[in-house]
């Protein structure tokens, strides 16, 4: 395929069959790294069936996922059964993690639409195995928006926990130098402020982040088709947080394969699955081209562009 951007591989039915025949995995395969360090799986997350096929035995410590919420927002499925589903993929990721776990959800509110699924989502939550921790907000660079509203910049991260997970608050520090004066308090019998406390000059990450750069075609991390695709600075930032070195996180939903690629720089596994083989092809590739050229996407290109389809039968299983 040529070296050029791919179009919205979701919603362009051709260019999507086109592809299919350049992936290595059908429905109910497993991919196992070569290295023996991740599994990709063409899977469902609300079959349980397919979840322990994915896990084989074993548990995750961090699960992130990013559901296609925009189903709701777009019309085309029902909030109450698009919650039903979540509901089926909460429950399935509860048996994949272990005692001691933390969940992420990306998830959206359509401003015009009573704020669904996001609020739906939040209430079905309160049944689950898990208690809620923060509701992170990720300030996109550019937003949409019309002169009858206020511009669209965010986008919404909730964090959920089960027993005692770790949490690294060291991991978290941003890029924002501490610049604002006060915040007084004593310590020690002398009144300081917060330019003169803490371990770093910088601020840790509050629950909104201003510093994550929205992806788009020209940055190297940018995988063209991939219409949901999540900051790789983001999703590092919850792995360092969130898991130590060789856990397991789990990415139910991987499309660009973001998930993937944080675990491998953060030298965690990562066991993640999505019911798209084109997606799960292209977390694959992304994977494989950081190991062989160190670049986290492919920028004004994509993918498929160089083939490589000889290598479509390396670490498949059914």
């Amino acid at each position: 395929m040529k070296n050029t951007a791919l179009p919205r591989i979701d919603g362009d039915a051709v260019m999507h069959g086109e592809l299919l025949g350049h992936c290595r995995l059908g429905r109910g395969q497993v991919w196992c790294d070569p290295e023996g360090r991740h599994r990709v799986g063409c899977l469902d997350a609300a079959d349980q069936e397919d979840v322990d096929l994915l896990m084989a035995g074993e548990s995750g410590m961090l699960a992130i996922h990013d559901p296609p919420y925009n189903m709701v927002a777009f019309g085309s499925v029902e909030t109450s059964a698009y919650i039903e589903w979540c509901s089926r993929w909460a429950d399935t990721t509860a048996s994949a993690l272990g005692a001691d776990c933390s969940l992420y959800v990306w998830l959206g509110a359509n401003q015009k639409g009573h704020f669904e699924p996001l609020a739906d989502f939040m209430v079905m939550m309160r049944q689950k195995a898990f208690a809620s921790r923060s509701f992170i907000t990720l300030r996109n660079q550019r937003g949409y928006g019309t002169q009858k509203n206020w511009m669209a910049v965010r986008q919404e991260l909730l964090y959920y926990t089960r027993g005692n997970p770790v949490f690294h608050a060291e991991a978290d520090y941003t890029d924002i130098p501490k610049i604002l004066r006060g915040y007084y308090k004593e310590v020690g019998g002398v009144r300081t402020e917060n330019l003169e406390r803490g371990r770093s000059e910088n601020i840790r990450a509050g629950n909104v982040w201003v510093d994550v750069q929205q992806v788009f075609y020209r940055l190297e991390e940018n995988v063209s088709g991939c219409y949901a695709q999540k900051p790789l600075k983001a999703i590092e930032r919850v792995v360092r947080a969130s898991s130590d070195a060789e856990d397991c996180v789990l990415d139910f939903f991987c499309h660009s394969g973001t998930t993937l690629l944080a675990a491998e720089r953060l030298g965690r596994r990562c066991y993640c699955m999505d019911k798209d083989p084109v997606f799960c092809e292209i977390a694959i590739r992304r994977l494989e081209r950081y190991r062989g050229t160190g670049k986290t996407g492919w920028q004004m290109g994509n993918p498929f562009e160089n083939g490589h389809d000889e290598s479509k039968e390396q670490g498949r299983h059914g």
